[in-house]
């Protein structure tokens, strides 16, 4: 298993940027324990705002974990979560969404200033908690994720596949993003007939062109417009069988360890989607997550590619890689890996085609 200093990415062991920490429909009376970024954390819903709440999980008190607990009375009492606040199940300690511990029973005199655990910034969105993660602390660097499809009745929402974690660092998945030569012997495309990479900030992004054995029908192309918004995960549109939009998420769990999910949102042929159009777009989503798990079983197997052995059919791998670092390095530093990949990078073959152009 690598790790981040193996791939020599950069000064932080975890990137800066938007992850996926859990589905919303997950969160119910009780508090959810997770770990990621190596720590474990506490997320709960809060029950005054309604907005979930993200904690480092120990109570500074004796190390108690806040949200692990099925036996202790402020668990079996229903105070366990008080308003947007939790409660330590060992000595009743209360720590609000700010991570500030604001009661302390039978206390006399004022609660300490070390009473206190981390708090994370999070955002809830097309189903999803996200939280933003930063090394340094500061403010998110671009807007939590957002779909304007969302709100459309004539899509269907996803149902997120839980894909469990992986053996791998959150690089090999993301050199995905410029992987031409994959699509063939993975996917079953039977050619790419058009390829591209843009590096444009935070963004990565990825235009294809080409048939494909799965998601479409018959004689047509699947034609895909993917994004990357930071290290976190990508959204990526997709015309083929169904107009549909993909998810990808993957969130480090551990350095060297990642967490993955995939998701499909898909637009109906109504004004407002039906029953028939939920059961194909369940069908398609399943076929979709079936062409993600050939490349999830790769990852789940193969040895860290330290150094990939590049040749000029593969995709750009050197820039890919270049961009990926600003993640792990201060923000100060992120325009000097941006200027050395920022613009059009494009793999030899015909031009891209109209419909593409215009999607």
């Amino acid at each position: 298993m690598a790790k981040t200093h193996d791939y020599g990415l950069g000064e932080y062991t975890f990137p800066r940027g938007w992850f996926m920490v859990a589905e919303a429909a997950q969160l119910h009376e009780r508090p959810l324990s997770l770990r990621y970024f190596g720590r474990d954390l506490v997320l709960f819903r809060g029950r005054e705002s309604g907005k979930p709440v993200l904690l480092d999980a120990y109570c500074p008190h004796m190390g108690t974990h806040l949200g692990t607990n099925t036996t202790s009375y402020v668990v079996r009492d229903g105070v366990h979560i008080e308003g947007d606040a939790i409660r330590c199940p060992y000595h009743g300690w209360r720590f609000r969404a700010d991570g500030r511990c604001d009661d302390i029973p039978r206390l006399r005199g004022p609660i300490p200033k070390a009473a206190c655990v981390r708090s994370w910034k999070v955002a809830e969105s097309l189903g999803i908690v996200w939280v933003w993660y930063d090394e340094e602390g500061l403010k998110p660097q671009w807007p939590a994720p957002e779909l304007a499809e969302w709100s459309d009745p004539a899509w269907v929402h996803w149902k997120v596949d839980h894909l469990g974690t992986l053996p791998v660092h959150g690089q090999e998945i993301v050199d995905n993003i410029v992987d031409m030569a994959h699509f063939g012997p993975i996917h079953g495309l039977d050619r790419v007939e058009f390829f591209e990479n843009e590096f444009d900030g935070h963004l990565a992004i990825q235009r294809m062109v080409g048939p494909h054995r799965t998601l479409v029908d018959g004689g047509d192309k699947l034609h895909t417009d993917t994004t990357y918004h930071g290290p976190g995960y990508l959204l990526s549109h997709m015309r083929g069988r169904h107009p549909s939009i993909i998810l990808i998420a993957n969130t480090p769990v551990d350095d060297g360890v990642s967490c993955a999910w995939h998701a499909l949102l898909v637009k109906s042929a109504h004004a407002e989607a039906r029953a028939a159009d939920v059961a194909v777009a369940r069908e398609f989503q399943e076929a979709s997550r079936l062409a993600f798990a050939q490349d999830f079983e790769v990852w789940a197997h193969k040895a860290p590619a330290l150094k990939i052995l590049q040749v000029n059919c593969d995709g750009p791998f050197h820039l890919e890689r270049i961009w990926y670092r600003q993640f792990f390095n201060p923000r100060a530093r992120a325009g000097e890996f941006q200027h050395r990949v920022n613009g059009l990078h494009r793999i030899r073959g015909p031009a891209l085609p109209q419909a593409a152009a215009g999607a």
